[in-house]
């Protein structure tokens, strides 16, 4: 039986503090039947009128089936069948939740229900009875799997212990590290600490310095720390380092006769300027019946990385590289991504290879996926083959416009089957030498880029139609693809709604066909218009997420009934995963075992999100940085974000993106309208709405919370 509070006997109490105290009651006590008399003592109601209020509260519980009347008179917590196991979700306001594997509704779990559970923990929890009206509610019983539980932070060195200052989103409280568990770390600086225990009653959780990031404010440190707060390491571990380097770098006679030897076929790479990690290459030559014989070669890491080794869990442990503003983290140790399987020019390199006949016209009259061995000629950069492209000068100028020509024609061909056109501008920055932001612009996507890709396209279709493709009656052989599924019905036609209330149309029902073709017209009449952010914006989230799996459902956005990543195995494991798969099945392996690369196919997905986050995140703090020296300058800027707690407005030119608190629009009380994507005015009905242009002026630039805040001017 619970045990009586020490609550004073005189107190009154009110009818909101005996509803509170009776649902806290009950629910700290699941398996507990108590009585009027027990209840009422338990919570401090002892006034006759106090007394009478909580009877007619047991009864109303009962008749909303938050209790149930186990014998007269007697109450219990309705819980039966209430034990469910998923992932928990910290979050520093104190909104943790609970969500549960079989898809069903995410459930707030209190902090003093949490167990302490920490961001991503696996845990068992017994669900709370639902009181009508009220958010459904679970308490964590059993951590069952611990996720990571490191934490960054700038420490602050006591007399007889330390504290970490964290600003994560997931962890409200100060991680306390006792003086011997600093590993060497002083005042001030930024550091990584490992919880080690939490007690349950304790506040604080208790840690140790696993390492030390440096000063606070420096570039490298700041980049690191961002790695880190992901789970990222910017480390690679040095026995990975060594066996790599042991790997032979000759290439073997036997090996070249093993293969198709491309290396006198005209054969070039284009990639940004700043590149080292060349995965891709093409060439291309006439055939003697008048058609183009163009290869989609493919570093040929596999050759090199045995699966299961000591570099191959490495790789797959990091599952990509992750590119943030001034410096890219290689999924590979660099002595193979920057070197032995770089396709750099005049070097004769392995590759695997996608050999496609083309017509004139871009019509595929054949392909054969092949090992190979080239060397090639040229090395461009993304404007150096845009050059070559716009002025129809510069080196292997018949090779490269002949492929811009049949990429603009694939392209066009995709899109007129329903592929759909989300070409946002790419964030980037002019840094100096100790990597302080001195620019901040939009880069375009130009036609070089596009060439490029649209031969990648063409390859990760047809590696992926080779595998997936089966006569009638046959089931494919396990395979990985990269799959996009349908919008969300519901999502699309809140779009739909709310474009038809600016003027324009969307269909939202019919074949996948007509709805892509749909978004596609809107896409292109809004170009140059000043609602074009807004609309392109909303359309971009009414889309669900690509990700990696073994049960192929298509590629909605690019309108492919098969579609893989094969192109870039430097970078993803799942093209590695591809390259193996591929390797056993050409030959006429057997399948393989389908939930293992199911699996696989999660964890890429998931490093995959994670390497962006950390990728936007290294965005935020130069966009911030960029901004330090301009508090108190005004800009025009556009609102890019709406929330019950204020407006975010993207400057013109630099896309910095800043704050506009809700509490600091004093001219009425504004009401979120998350429908219309809008903040409404209670009184003068004012409107602030996704897209609208707006003056503002830099408050403040918070480096350390990456957070930029602006006032309305």
């Amino acid at each position: 039986m619970p045990e009586n509070k020490s609550f004073n006997p005189n107190r009154h109490l009110t009818k909101k503090q005996i509803l509170n105290r009776i649902t806290d009651l009950f629910n700290s006590h699941p398996r507990e039947s108590m009585t009027h008399r027990q209840v009422s003592g338990s919570i401090g109601a002892v006034s006759q009128l106090n007394r009478q209020f909580v009877a007619h509260l047991l009864e109303n519980f009962v008749q909303n089936e938050f209790l149930i009347e186990v014998e007269r008179g007697r109450y219990k917590l309705n819980g039966k069948g209430t034990v469910a196991e998923g992932r928990f979700e910290r979050r520093s306001s104190g909104k943790n939740s609970f969500v549960p594997d079989d898809g069903s509704i995410s459930l707030f779990v209190a902090e003093r229900n949490s167990l302490h559970a920490m961001n991503g923990d696996r845990v068992r929890v017994q669900v709370l009875a639902k009181r009508k009206g009220k958010t459904p509610e679970a308490e964590v019983i059993e951590i069952l799997e611990r996720n990571q539980n490191n934490f960054v932070g700038v420490l602050e060195v006591g007399r007889n212990h330390s504290l970490l200052l964290t600003d994560s989103k997931i962890l409200a409280q100060d991680i306390i590290v006792s003086n011997d568990k600093l590993g060497g770390a002083i005042d001030g600086q930024k550091v990584v600490v490992r919880i080690i225990r939490w007690p349950v009653k304790a506040r604080n959780p208790e840690g140790e310095v696993i390492e030390i990031l440096g000063n606070a404010g420096e570039n490298h440190t700041e980049m690191h720390a961002i790695l880190a707060e992901f789970g990222l390491s910017h480390r690679y571990p040095e026995n990975v380092e060594r066996e790599a380097e042991k790997i032979p770098t000759k290439i073997t006679e036997a090996e070249i006769k093993a293969r198709e030897d491309f290396r006198k076929v005209p054969t070039f790479t284009i990639d940004p300027a700043d590149a080292k990690d060349f995965d891709d290459a093409l060439s291309i030559r006439r055939l003697e019946n008048g058609n183009w014989e163009v290869g989609v070669h493919i570093a040929d890491v596999t050759h090199y990385v045995p699966e299961g080794g000591i570099i191959d869990r490495e790789a797959y442990r990091r599952a990509t590289s992750v590119y943030l503003v001034d410096r890219t983290v290689p999924m590979l140790p660099e002595s193979l991504s920057n070197n032995l399987c770089s396709l750099r020019p005049n070097e004769d390199k392995l590759c695997f290879s996608t050999v496609i006949e083309l017509t004139d016209e871009a019509e595929i009259k054949g392909y054969k996926i092949i090992r190979t061995v080239i060397n090639s000629d040229r090395r461009f950069d993304y404007d150096e083959a845009q050059r070559i492209i716009e002025t129809g000068r510069g080196d292997l100028k018949d090779e490269i416009l002949t492929l811009d020509r049949m990429a603009k024609i694939l392209k066009n061909r995709r899109f007129k089957e329903g592929a759909i056109s989300f070409e946002r501008a790419e964030v980037k920055f002019e840094l100096d030498e100790n990597g302080k932001p001195l620019q901040a612009y939009m880069k375009e996507s130009k036609e070089s880029n596009k060439l490029i890709e649209e031969f990648m396209l063409l390859a990760n279709r047809l590696v992926a139609e080779a595998i997936g493709k089966t006569g009638r009656g046959r089931r494919p052989r396990t395979f990985v693809y990269r799959i996009h599924d349908l919008p969300n019905p519901e999502k699309l036609t809140n779009f739909s709604e709310f474009v038809r209330r600016l003027g324009y149309k969307l269909k939202d029902r019919g074949s996948t066909g007509e709805v892509s073709r749909s978004i596609n017209s809107l896409l292109e009449k809004v170009q140059g218009k000043k609602e074009q952010n807004l609309i392109e914006t909303i359309a971009i989230r009414s889309m669900s997420k690509a990700v990696y799996s073994t049960h192929n459902i298509g590629h909605y956005g690019l309108a492919f009934r098969y579609y893989t990543h094969f192109t870039s195995p430097i970078r993803r494991y799942p093209d590695m995963m591809v390259h193996r798969l591929l390797e056993r099945y050409l030959v006429g392996g057997k399948t393989v075992d389908e939930q293992k690369i199911e699996e696989e196919c999660k964890h890429c997905s998931s490093m995959e999100t994670l390497a962006m986050s950390a990728e936007r995140m290294s965005i935020k703090y130069k966009q911030v940085e960029f901004m330090v020296d301009k508090v108190g300058m005004e800009f025009d800027g556009v609102i890019s974000g709406v929330t019950e707690w204020g407006l975010y407005v993207e400057i013109a030119g630099s896309v910095c993106e800043g704050m506009v608190a809700i509490r600091d629009l004093q001219d009425d009380y504004y009401e979120y309208d998350e429908k219309n994507y809008r903040l409404i005015g209670i009184r003068r009905k004012h409107c602030y709405r996704l897209g609208d242009s707006l003056r503002v002026k830099v408050v403040k630039a918070n480096l350390e919370r990456r957070q930029l805040d602006f006032a309305l001017c």
